[in-house]
């Protein structure tokens, strides 16, 4: 790949995605929010990769890990109108399902397919695979990196405007109550990331959100959630409480010893 390839691939996805639009204005904010966060996951995955020092091959596949990483998420609110994977299907495998139908990386090696699907695959993932190389592994962690930056903005930017402009997608349809479940909380004092089956109210998803702390990879993305004090402004959204305060301060622990 070069960056005429690139190019021409961020030219393709444009055209992609032009063709979720409606004329319905809730659906086109909906589609309009994927798009928009895509370019700034590419801009996120740029940025660490010029911190680490990326030769421009390592960033033109790094960039096209961030153009595609979501792509399966246009079909999926098309199909299913939600984005809860839990209700409909994993978005990372039906974005390479996508890909693979049109023939998207016809341009790559067999080695750059090999960084770019994978990557793409356990963007969304639990954890790790076991089973792949260092190289392989690093550009996973780099998207999961980039993504959860921008997840971070796009959802905190929502709460601060949630109760003049709801949006039930952006809450994959947890109930808005002041309960939090006891496994969430645990998870976070035990620095760990919390699980998307024990999550049963909002508040519980915003946990969720600071947890992801614990699945951060590189010191510029420790360095970026201090800056843009993205957990400071989950927690000013979440109720009063002493669990909730010991929790996030285990959240923001783990973040300063990685500064």
């Amino acid at each position: 790949m070069n960056r005429e390839d690139l190019k021409n691939l961020k030219t393709w996805f444009s055209d992609y995605v032009a063709g979720f639009y409606t004329d319905g204005p809730e659906d086109s904010y909906t589609i309009c929010i994927k798009e928009k966060h895509t370019e700034r996951v590419c801009e996120n995955i740029i940025m660490l990769g010029k911190a680490l020092g990326l030769p421009d091959q390592e960033m033109i596949l790094a960039e096209t890990m961030g153009l595609f990483h979501d792509i399966g998420r246009f079909k999926q609110y098309a199909v299913y109108g939600t984005f809860n994977d839990m209700e409909s299907e994993n978005h990372a495998e039906l974005g390479l399902r996508e890909m693979a139908k049109h023939n998207v990386l016809a341009v790559c090696t067999r080695e750059e397919k090999h960084w770019i699907t994978k990557a793409i695959a356990h963007h969304n993932a639990a954890s790790l695979p076991e089973d792949e190389d260092e190289k392989t592994l690093f550009y996973i962690r780099l998207l999961r990196d980039a993504d959860k930056l921008d997840i971070w903005k796009v959802l905190i930017d929502y709460y601060k405007v949630r109760d003049t402009e709801p949006n039930p997608v952006l809450e994959i349809g947890l109930p808005d109550n002041p309960a939090c479940s006891p496994q969430i909380l645990a998870a976070i004092c035990e620095g760990r990331l919390a699980r998307i089956q024990d999550l049963r109210t909002l508040n519980d998803f915003k946990l969720l959100q600071i947890s992801w702390v614990y699945d951060l990879n590189f010191v510029p993305s420790f360095r970026a959630v201090k800056t843009c004090e993205y957990i400071e402004q989950i927690e000013a959204v979440l109720p009063h409480s002493k669990e909730i305060t010991e929790a996030v301060s285990h959240a923001h622990d783990y973040v300063n010893r990685h500064l």
